[in-house]
């Protein structure tokens, strides 16, 4: 398998763009980030990646590069950073940092003020012409952020966010206009979580050359130590039991929400992927932008997550697997967000009137025991608990669930940081407020996720929506594919912690309805408007009630592997996804007999996490 990877990077990680009016360095490309994390899930949102100092209540190391001063003189520093505690709290803030140029550390502490993200003076020094080193100092371990850094001789500021700012950036950082890169593929695969590495390999295995894009370094989605989700629902059932059987190859053998990392086996994941020849992996790559004509994609832009640069990918056919419906939402396809009104498909699960609401996203954490006393700064950030509110756990899964009634989009930086106000939050009151505290006086908060799992987001719109009725009813389907099994699993807020912070949740209660396994229409993984566009993943075709059968991660991962084997029809006879419905289901039929599986001795190791069946 051909890996992607701009060689260039290597050297560029310590790069600092000069203007005339000074320097600019972006926090990603830090030539070392010490104990600070590459944090690229906001960057629609925000401009950019950034780095955040994700201790858990401990200081992490310094991030550290080299910048080149081209005079000498007095210099002034600003950070482009935010107060993440801002919107729940009028106290300065947790995420406090400093800065040192050369080896002077400048005295004002940076990230604990403001609203928003702005521009922040870390003070001035006199340095000498030449090179001297940079760093950026944690001093609370709680998850203060830095997008860049500015040094001038001028006095001059850069623009404190939008358009502006990206013109700034690309002005300083001497970024082309155009991509550096143009690719051509048979498909283009957009998201590697389950449904985009089995979208891939699936195309692959029948001879199509592949483009698989992810926007970070991890494979699996939900299911990487990231974020540490475990599989669920069954495979190899419904009319085509050879679908899902391709999981087996990859898919970890082991279960539980919350674990250490290794339970997730990100290795195996990648080296899956590396391993199909006819896969070209780009990490990291943001897909920002697609070219159109006509209701067609004709390509994709995505950008090096660490380096700024673009590239084109082009393709006659793509794969919207990133969760969120990006690629189809920049390209005009369809989509819809949050619940349907129950008269609009009739369903007795949706609300009376149609609203925003989604199933929110999980910040996951867990603590151990140690051989001695464990101390955890006080936390109290505008999150009150008492001896009734608070969580006596020691490990919080699934259920720590915020962002029902937010934008998981446009204000997921707020969602998931609300996830972690509520975590720091709870944990510092058991350590140091309740009753109860010498329970967990030897126990570390050894993890959090600083990357929240979403349920839910926008939902591209098919040939075929999937309603309530044609699960409970098991209503017939000519173009049947991939059988989902799960429960339709609906979450909402949980009544008992409405009740000490309503409006402002983190933990949800989950609403099950038992079904039968059935199969999903084949018209649900295509847009209806945007010709060449499949989709496999959260954002296919259905309502927000259906959502909630079809979206665990075994079940996404056949959509993929259908799309794939469709997508290679389409290579075949010059068609497009809906063509294969028209004219080529039959093919597609054969297809599915047989699956994308490699091998016939594989482990029979995937019956965790399984609903029951209604009888």
């Amino acid at each position: 398998m051909r890996l992607f990877l701009l060689s260039c990077l290597l050297v560029a990680l310590s790069f600092n763009a000069q203007a005339q009016e000074g320097i600019f360095v972006e926090a990603e490309r830090f030539s070392d980030y010490g104990g600070w994390s590459l944090d690229h899930q906001f960057m629609d949102e925000m401009g950019s990646p950034y780095l955040i100092a994700h201790g858990s209540g401990v200081p992490v190391a310094d991030a550290r590069t080299t910048v080149s001063i081209p005079r000498a003189g007095n210099w002034t520093v600003y950070v482009r950073t935010y107060n993440w505690t801002s919107p729940w709290c009028s106290s300065d803030g947790p995420g406090r940092f400093s800065v040192a140029v050369g080896k002077k550390t400048l005295k004002q502490v940076l990230g604990a003020t403001g609203t928003g993200w702005e521009w922040q003076m870390a003070g001035s020094l006199r340095l000498p012409a030449g090179e001297t080193e940079l760093s950026i100092k944690d001093l609370t371990g709680f998850d203060g952020r830095v997008d860049a850094v500015w040094l001038t001789d001028g006095g001059i500021c850069p623009p404190s966010g939008g358009p502006e700012l990206e013109a700034f950036r690309r002005k300083a950082l001497a970024l082309p206009e155009e991509p550096s890169q143009n690719l051509s593929f048979d498909l283009v695969v957009c998201g590697a979580g389950m449904a985009g590495m089995c979208a891939a390999v699936a195309a692959a295995r029948q001879g199509l050359s592949v483009a698989l894009v992810n926007d970070r370094e991890k494979l699996g989605g939900n299911n990487s130590s990231d974020i540490r989700v475990h599989l669920g629902g069954h495979i190899e059932l419904g009319p085509y039991p050879a679908l899902g059987r391709m999981i087996r190859e990859f898919a970890p053998p082991v279960h539980e929400n919350a674990q250490p990392a290794s339970f997730y086996q990100d290795g195996r994941k990648r080296a899956w992927i590396e391993a199909e020849p006819l896969v070209t992996l780009f990490v990291p790559y943001h897909i920002h932008k697609t070219e159109t004509s006509d209701g067609h994609i004709d390509a994709v832009i995505a950008r090096n997550v660490v380096s700024g640069e673009d590239i084109r990918l082009t393709a006659p056919l793509f794969v919207d697997c990133t969760g969120d419906g990006t690629v189809g939402f920049l390209a005009g396809a369809h989509w819809r967000y949050g619940r349907e009104a129950r008269s609009e498909y009739g369903e007795s699960l949706a609300p009376e009137t149609a609203d925003d609401c989604v199933m929110g996203a999980s910040v996951q954490w867990y603590s151990s025991p140690v051989s001695k006393r464990v101390a955890f700064p006080l936390f109290e950030y505008g999150m009150v608990f008492n001896e009734e509110s608070c969580q006596q756990l020691k490990r919080g899964t699934w259920r720590w669930e915020t962002g029902m009634t937010w934008n998981m989009v446009s204000e997921f930086e707020q969602v998931r940081d609300y996830g972690l106000l509520a975590v720091y939050s709870n944990w510092s009151y058991l350590k140091n407020r309740s009753s109860r505290k010498a329970e967990y006086a030897n126990d570390r908060l050894d993890w959090v996720a600083y990357m929240a799992g979403k349920r839910e987001s926008r939902r591209l719109i098919g040939d075929y929506v999937l309603a309530q009725q044609d699960i409970e009813k098991e209503i017939y389907h000519e173009d049947a594919s991939f059988a989902a099994s799960w429960s339709i699993d609906l979450h909402r807020p949980d009544p008992e912690n409405s009740r000490y912070f309503p409006g402002k949740e983190f933990l949800a209660h989950s609403d099950q309805y038992p079904i039968r396994p059935y199969p999903v229409p084949y018209r649900c993984l295509y847009s209806r408007n945007i010709d060449n566009l499949f989709m496999a993943g959260r954002c296919i075709s259905t309502t927000h009630v259906a959502l909630g059968t079809i979206r665990v991660m075994r079940t996404t991962a056949m959509m993929g592997e259908v799309v794939g084997l469709a997508a290679s029809i389409c290579h075949r006879h010059g068609a497009l996804p809906r063509e294969v419905y028209w004219n080529y289901f039959p093919e597609l039929k054969e297809l599915m007999k047989i699956g994308a599986v490699r091998g016939e001795d594989l482990p029979d190791n995937q019956h965790y996490n399984l609903s029951d069946f209604k009888q």
